[in-house]
């Protein structure tokens, strides 16, 4: 399933405006089954199948500890390209979440720029649970949405955030109910192709960046941005 969602990513076709993450069933994602992905060049080492590893380590943990370093870190990324390309700058996705969303499942929910919750919804970033980090992206974007004193304790306590709670403190756009989740998301992504695809990607990019810059930076952002849009509709653009 990661190399299915990286490989999406790098097909997906230019004209796409939008992206929509959901699930079926009762929830939207449990996050990483530490089970699995037994395909390391010391698997030997780090133990098969089902059987703990090092110190009971689940298997993919302990191939990762016992694998050479710069075949885990790349692991890792290749994991994190599975969910860094729901940033790319041409598109706008939305993650549409019920039920639980833990530890990666949350991580994937936090990639998207939006995201629509059912009012059952329950957010978890349970890696610490498990002695790990959260390592896909979701550290930044939490502190982001939440600030650095609030999501260092969803963090540091793998405590869960309710629909409601998640919507009070910046983390939801919406919470409906569930059986309202799929018109709520149509309504928001209809929204959305309603406007002009190149003033939206030019929004989305000064707001991306502004947090890196002063005052004076991001108004002259603004200022190209805007020349561009004026350009391009006079039909002068490059």
């Amino acid at each position: 399933m990661w190399a299915a969602l990286r490989e999406f990513g790098r097909d997906l076709p230019g004209e796409v405006r939008v992206v929509v993450v959901c699930s079926e069933g009762r929830a939207f994602s449990a996050g990483l089954d530490v089970g699995g992905g037994q395909d390391s060049p010391s698997a030997s080492a780090a133990g098969s199948g089902s059987a703990p590893g090092p110190a009971g380590q689940a298997p993919l943990l302990a191939q990762l500890a016992t694998a050479e370093p710069q075949w885990a870190e790349q692991r890792i990324a290749e994991f994190q390209e599975a969910f860094s390309w729901l940033r790319r700058p041409d598109l706008i996705t939305v993650a549409a979440v019920q039920g639980y969303a833990i530890g990666a499942g949350f991580q994937l929910a936090l990639a998207c720029d939006l995201r629509v919750l059912a009012d059952d919804a329950q957010l978890c970033m349970a890696e610490v649970k498990l002695g790990l980090v959260p390592d896909l992206g979701g550290t930044k974007r939490i502190v982001e949405l939440v600030g650095y004193a609030r999501a260092l304790e969803i963090c540091a306590t793998g405590r869960r955030v309710s629909a409601a709670e998640a919507e009070r403190i910046g983390l939801a756009n919406l919470v409906v109910g569930r059986a309202e989740l799929d018109a709520a998301v149509a309504d928001l992504t209809a929204a959305i192709l309603s406007a002009n695809r190149d003033a939206v990607v030019e929004i989305k990019a000064l707001l991306a960046g502004a947090a890196g810059r002063s005052f004076a930076e991001q108004e002259a952002a603004e200022r190209a941005a805007q020349l561009r849009r004026i350009r391009d509709l006079a039909g002068i653009g490059e």
